[in-house]
């Protein structure tokens, strides 16, 4: 469980993963470009985030290529931050979203195994290696009930059902 919030205090994060979409084989791994799939499912979950997003929405995403492949699907207003590279933690994660504190609405884009393994901790309460599958976006939201703060999963959608 995540810790409860203070009387007062806000509970209104929106908390947006998305995965990179599908990429190039081969190396420097920060180099590889989307594939013509990978752009495809980009823009389908593009179109969806637009149409359903949070208002305001913070978007951040990893310096690789492939994920800035896929932030541009959506905007091009979006920051760059390195913890949320390959080989991020979910604590990178969690300080770059400012989970479960911030206010507001943020969308990571990155990578597994540390899109997967926040996924599991926010939902099971232990880090485990879930998989989140390439162009996939999970949205979680925070809410108190009873005193404790809970974390609720919105939606998961792999990019295949769009």
């Amino acid at each position: 469980m995540m810790p409860a919030l203070a009387p007062g205090e806000n509970c209104d994060m929106n908390l947006l993963l998305w995965r990179h979409a599908e990429a190039a084989d081969g190396l420097p791994d920060h180099t590889r470009p989307l594939t013509a799939r990978g752009l495809e499912q980009a823009r389908r979950m593009a179109h969806w985030i637009e149409a359903h997003r949070p208002k305001d929405l913070r978007v951040l995403a990893s310096p690789s290529l492939r994920t800035r492949q896929t932030a541009s699907a959506l905007t091009d207003d979006f920051r760059i931050v390195a913890g949320l590279g390959p080989d991020g933690s979910v604590a990178d994660l969690l300080a770059a979203s400012g989970w479960p504190d911030a206010s507001g609405a943020t969308l990571v884009i990155g990578h597994q195994p540390a899109l997967g393994r926040l996924a599991a901790l926010l939902l099971s309460g232990t880090e485990a290696d879930w998989t989140i599958k390439k162009g996939a976006l999970w949205w979680f939201t925070n809410r108190v009930r009873e005193g404790e703060t809970q974390t609720v999963l919105r939606a998961a959608i792999p990019s295949d059902l769009l």
